[in-house]
């Protein structure tokens, strides 16, 4: 079948010329445009989608819109993001010749319509006359409406013969991100891939009883002592137990470095990179005597209003980890260290958009400056929990092994492999933690799955 027209592209025969203002007050286009705009933002300048969704420091774009128009918003781009090389084939096939070079806030107009019509509940005719809408308002867009309106109806039509077709053969993200995956996990790459393009389901890490909290909410208890639940229809803050501060959302494989110390009862320990405050909490209720450090005047608020709601208390200082002076040590340190984030794709599909692979091997030295300092923290005696959100090697195992061998005075405290009866393949032949989101099966893929994580406990010789 022929494709729709692209290169000089004109307006629909009969159309009047519409103003920019004429479309403004028009129900969700406002969304439409505020999507269209903070994908630009991820995917050419590399900005992270938490930054541009913050409800009170976010892009003015999507600050400006009420409630549903920002869980709308949310919606598109992590659905576009997700699928967006996907998205991009089936929008190229359906043009005879390419989208002009120039036209990239065209292809953001298509990618955020592609996504409703492909991925989203929302009804095609909708999409395809917003898009159209969004397009008139847009000087630079003006001129393709007529192919906006074409293609996206054609889509609309096709979508149940060329989504599965494109999907099977176009790769879900960037070759380097693909790539890397490959090299480090060849067993498991394609089932990670899989897993990475499906929405996460929502873990809690309880106070106390798992078991009754699962059955009040509908979840299930997983090895690591987290209550697995399914996405809430409406906010988390809305969910049994919230405001009692009866527990915290929390990745189950984020909940294991907390769990990684020998002993916490009474211990002096400091959590170096500290906020948003879930390690720091489990630390505080296991009776830990905890020092919370962060550099970010605003995430440490939100860790102690975190704390708060959780009815916790502990000790924290605005500080870079690399500047924390404490003459007497601490009898353990956690230092949760700032990477790449891979793998927690699954719930931030930006990043593979916006790192790279020099991005790792900057962050991997920024981690190994974290690591030499923290070592000079712990007493005589004490542990030091290593964890990041990486599944690259280069900022896990790798950065570890250099440490190892430039401070052989340090070594690795193995873990046992029993101690979390479901999990034996998170631990390395070395006692290290290494979990990916392939781990946890389920026959409902939202409901499998972890994020990737890096974790080691050291101790000195």
């Amino acid at each position: 079948m022929t494709g729709v027209r692209s290169a000089g592209a004109r307006r629909r025969p009969g159309k009047s010329q519409s103003r920019p203002d004429q479309n403004d007050a028009k129900p969700g286009l406002a969304a439409r445009q505020a999507a269209a705009r903070l994908l630009s933002a991820v995917t050419e300048s590399r900005a992270s989608l938490d930054g541009l969704l913050d409800p009170a420091g976010g892009n003015p774009a999507f600050t400006a819109l009420g409630d549903q128009d920002r869980l709308l918003v949310r919606a598109i781009l992590l659905s576009a993001l997700r699928h967006l090389r996907v998205i991009d084939a089936t929008i190229d096939s359906l043009v005879e010749t390419p989208l002009p070079d120039g036209a990239r806030a065209l292809r953001q107009v298509l990618r955020v319509a592609a996504a409703q019509i492909l991925y989203l509940d929302v009804p095609d005719r909708a999409a395809v006359d917003l898009a159209v809408s969004q397009a008139d308002s847009d000087p630079r867009n003006r001129r393709f409406s007529g192919l906006v309106n074409a293609l996206l109806r054609r889509l609309a039509r096709e979508k149940d013969e060329l989504l599965p077709r494109i999907a099977a053969s176009t790769p879900d993200f960037p070759d380097w991100f693909e790539s890397r995956l490959s090299t480090s996990y060849a067993a498991d790459a394609a089932a990670i891939l899989k897993l990475l393009s499906e929405p996460p389901a929502l873990d809690l890490t309880v106070k106390a009883d798992p078991a009754s909290w699962a059955e009040k909410l509908g979840g299930v208890v997983l090895p690591t002592g987290s209550v697995r639940i399914g996405r809430p229809d409406g906010p988390v803050s809305g969910l049994e137990g919230f405001d009692d501060g009866a527990w915290w959302v929390q990745d189950a494989a984020a909940s294991l470095p907390a769990q990684l110390f020998s002993r916490l009862e009474g211990l002096e320990i400091a959590d170096l990179c500290a906020a948003p405050g879930g390690k720091t909490a489990q630390l505080a209720l296991a009776g830990a005597r905890v020092t919370a450090c962060d550099q970010s005047a605003n995430r440490l608020e939100r860790l102690c209003g975190n704390l708060e709601r959780l009815g916790l208390e502990v000790e924290t200082r605005l500080t870079r980890a690399q500047d924390l002076v404490a003459p007497d040590g601490f009898d353990g340190v956690l230092l949760d260290a700032p990477c790449s984030s891979t793998g927690t794709v699954r719930r931030h599909p930006d990043i593979p958009y916006t790192k790279t692979p020099e991005d790792i091997t900057r962050l991997a030295r920024v981690q190994r400056d974290l690591l030499d300092h923290a070592a000079g923290l712990v007493r005589g005696g004490g542990e030091l929990v290593f964890s990041n959100c990486s599944l690259d090697p280069e900022e896990g195992e790798e950065m570890v092994a250099g440490f190892l061998a430039d401070h052989p005075d340090w070594k690795i405290r193995p873990v046992d492999a029993s101690r979390w009866p479901g999990l034996e393949s998170a631990i390395t032949e070395k006692g290290e933690v290494r979990t990916h989101p392939a781990m946890l099966a389920h026959e409902d893929p939202r409901l499998a799955g972890l994020d990737g994580f890096y974790a080691v406990v050291l101790t000195r010789r």
